[in-house]
C-alpha cells in the first residue's frame, strides 16, 4: 500500500491532534514536543519491516496509531454500556498508552528502528521493504518504548505501564505474568489492558484486509509457476543433493 503526501499530512495532523485533545497540562506539551521533535522521522515510519505484517510502507506506523487511539475510543463506550467498571482508569490513560504503544518502533535518539532493506532477494522473495537496524541494541517493542518516554521526562501512571506493556496481549509470552493467571489478585486491576489489545488487534486486521484481500480477489497468485524445484526433473540438481550417500534418499530423489 502507497499513501500519498497529502494522506500522509493529513495523518500526522490527526496524531497530533489526538494528544492535543486528550493529554492535557504540562505532560501533553512534553509529549507533543518529543513528537515534533522526531517529527521527520515518525511521520515516515512504518509500522513494521515486512509487507505481510500491518503499516510496512512510509507512514503506515502513524496511520495504524491513529486507528488503534479511534478503535480504542470506540471500545471504551462499548465497555461502559456493558457494564465495565469504568472509573478504575481514565480515558486519559487509554489514549496515552494507545498512541505510545508501539512507540518502541521507533528505535532511540541515535537510530531508527527500522532501516531500508539492502538486499534485493530478500525485498522480492521475502517482502521485506525495511530491515532492523543492527545499530540498535536488541529490546523488546513496549519496554524501549517505555524507556524513550522515561528518557524524555514524560511521566506515565502504572495503568498506563502495563497496558503498553501488555499491548500485544498473549501473542507475546512475556505478558502471561499479567494474563494468563488465575489468582483473581495476580489480575490486572482494569480492563485498560485488554481494551488497549482488543483495539491493537483489530487494527492490525482491518490493516491486513486492505492490503491483502483486494490482491487475493484478483487472483494476483500465479498458479501456474511451479517453485518447488526438487519437482522438476529438468532443473539440475545442488551440489549438496549430488554427494547424497544414502541409496535410499538418492532413490527417492531420482524419482521425484
Amino acid at each position: 500500500m502507497k499513501l500519498t503526501a497529502e494522506i500522509i499530512q493529513a495523518n500526522w495532523e490527526i496524531f497530533l491532534t489526538n494528544i492535543e485533545e486528550h493529554i492535557p497540562g504540562n505532560r501533553g506539551e512534553q509529549l507533543l514536543n518529543f513528537y515534533k521533535r522526531y517529527e521527520e522521522r515518525v511521520i515516515l515510519m512504518p509500522a513494521a519491516h515486512k509487507k505481510e505484517y500491518h503499516g510496512a510502507f512510509p507512514g503506515g506506523y502513524v496511520a495504524h496509531v491513529n486507528r488503534v487511539v479511534e478503535g480504542s475510543l470506540r471500545l471504551y463506550d462499548m465497555w461502559e454500556e456493558m457494564g465495565c467498571d469504568m472509573t478504575t482508569f481514565t480515558k486519559e490513560e487509554l489514549v496515552f498508552s494507545a498512541i505510545n504503544h508501539d512507540l518502541g518502533k521507533m528505535g532511540d535518539k541515535e537510530h531508527e528502528s527500522y532501516i531500508p532493506q539492502t538486499d534485493q532477494w530478500r525485498k522480492d522473495k521475502l517482502g521485506e521493504d525495511y530491515m532492523f537496524n543492527k545499530k540498535l541494541a536488541f529490546c523488546s517493542v513496549p519496554d524501549r518504548g517505555l524507556f524513550l518516554l522515561q528518557q524524555h521526562d514524560i511521566s506515565y501512571t502504572f495503568n498506563e505501564m502495563v497496558a503498553i506493556q501488555t499491548h500485544d496481549g498473549l501473542y507475546d509470552v512475556a505478558n502471561e505474568k499479567y494474563l494468563k493467571t488465575f489468582m483473581p489478585e495476580q489480575k490486572p486491576r482494569t480492563s485498560l489492558p485488554y481494551i488497549l489489545h482488543q483495539a491493537d488487534l483489530m487494527a492490525a486486521r482491518i490493516e491486513f484486509e486492505q492490503e491483502w484481500l483486494p490482491k487475493f480477489s484478483q487472483n494476483s497468485v500465479d498458479e501456474s509457476k511451479n517453485n518447488y524445484t526438487l519437482k522438476t526433473k529438468t532443473s539440475s540438481k545442488s551440489k549438496a543433493l549430488n554427494t547424497l550417500s544414502s541409496p535410499g534418499l538418492k532413490d527417492m530423489l531420482d524419482n521425484l
